[in-house]
C-alpha cells in the first residue's frame, strides 16, 4: 500500500521521528477516509486538486484552523511529491496549491530578570526531585535544547570534564553544546541525588523521576510552566519559550547569528531567523546609547 510506502521512507530514509511519521500517517488516512465518505474513491493516489479543494473547504466548515489545515496540506502535499518520485504519477495534484493565511505566532521570551530570578534567587527543594527540577531549567536555559532532546539525553552523552554535552536532535543529527560552569556544578549535584535513587530501571538516561524511570515531555512540561509561574506572568510558559529565550538573550548580547543556529541545531538559518525580531528593541537601545547623532 501506498500510504505504508511513503511511511517507511519517512522512518528509514528520511529519519523523521515516530512522532512526526505518526502525524503524516494521520493527516493522510483522515484525507482517505474524506474521498471514501464523499466521493467513493477507494484509492487516493488518482485524485485530483478539485477533490483536495473541497477536503480543505469541509475543513474550514469544521472550524479547523489554518493552521491545523495547512499542515494537513502539507502532509498530503508531501505524500504525492514521494508517489511522483516513485513514478506512481506523473504530476503532484498538490503542486499549485497555496497555504492559508495564519496569524503570526507571537512568542514572548522571559526576561533576563525573570531567568535570575528562577534560577539564582529562588530556592529548590534540596530533594532529588528539586535539584533534578533546577538542573532541568538551567540546562534548556543554558543550552537552548529542545525538551525531546532532554528527555532522550543519556549520561554517555555528558562530558564534564571538557564541559560539553553531546545533542541528538532532529533527524538523529548530532551536535555539540558547551557547558557552563554553574551548570556544571548543578549537574554534579544532580548526578550524586540520581546515585541515591533506591531503583534505577532506565539506567542511561540522565533525568528520572522518583521511580527511576525516564522522565517523560509532559513532565518537563510540568517543571517549567510551575516554577516560571512563580516568576513570570507570561501565559506560554513552557520548555519552548525557553529555547526562544536562550536564543533571544544571545542575539541580543551580541552572538553571532551562525553560531546561535549551530547551537539551535537549525538546518538554515530562516528558521534561527525567526528570534532576531526581539532583538531589535535592544538594538534599538544600543543604537540610541551609542551613536554620535544621538548625543547631541
Amino acid at each position: 500500500m501506498s500510504i505504508q510506502a511513503f511511511v517507511d521512507y519517512l522512518l528509514h530514509e528520511k529519519n523523521y521521528s515516530i512522532h512526526t511519521v505518526n502525524a503524516y500517517q494521520k493527516d493522510i488516512e483522515i484525507f482517505a477516509n474524506f474521498c471514501k465518505t464523499e466521493y467513493a474513491i477507494e484509492d487516493i493516489d488518482c485524485i485530483n486538486y478539485s477533490i483536495v479543494r473541497s477536503w480543505v473547504v469541509a475543513l474550514v466548515d469544521d472550524d479547523v484552523s489554518n493552521r491545523s489545515i495547512n499542515r494537513k496540506t502539507a502532509s498530503l502535499k508531501s505524500y504525492f511529491k514521494f508517489l511522483q518520485r516513485i513514478g506512481l504519477i506523473e504530476a503532484n495534484p498538490l503542486s499549485k496549491h497555496k497555504a492559508l493565511k495564519t496569524p503570526k505566532k507571537i512568542e514572548v521570551p522571559f526576561s533576563e530578570d525573570e531567568m535570575t530570578h528562577v534560577l539564582s534567587q529562588m530556592v529548590f527543594e534540596e530533594s532529588f526531585e528539586g535539584v533534578r527540577d533546577n538542573l532541568i531549567i538551567e540546562l534548556l536555559y543554558a543550552t537552548g535544547m529542545r525538551r525531546a532532546e532532554l528527555v532522550n539525553l543519556k549520561v554517555s552523552n555528558v562530558d564534564l570534564n571538557n564541559r560539553m554535552v553531546k545533542v541528538l536532535g532532529k533527524r538523529n543529527k548530532e551536535r555539540l553544546i558547551p557547558l557552563l560552569p554553574k551548570t556544571i556544578v548543578l549537574f554534579n549535584k544532580y548526578l550524586k541525588e540520581r546515585e541515591s535513587l533506591e531503583i534505577i530501571n532506565d539506567h542511561p538516561y540522565i533525568f528520572l523521576s522518583n521511580s527511576g524511570n525516564k522522565v517523560y515531555g509532559t513532565l518537563v512540561y510540568r517543571v517549567i510552566n510551575y516554577y516560571l509561574s512563580k516568576v513570570s506572568s507570561k501565559v506560554k510558559r513552557s520548555p519552548h519559550i525557553l529555547r526562544h529565550t536562550f536564543a533571544t538573550h544571545l542575539l541580543n548580547k551580541g552572538a553571532d547569528l551562525n553560531s546561535v543556529k549551530e547551537l539551535l541545531g537549525h538546518s538554515s538559518l530562516a528558521s534561527t531567523q525567526i528570534y532576531t525580531h526581539n532583538s531589535i528593541s535592544e538594538l534599538k537601545k544600543i543604537h540610541a546609547m551609542s551613536h554620535p547623532r544621538n548625543k547631541n
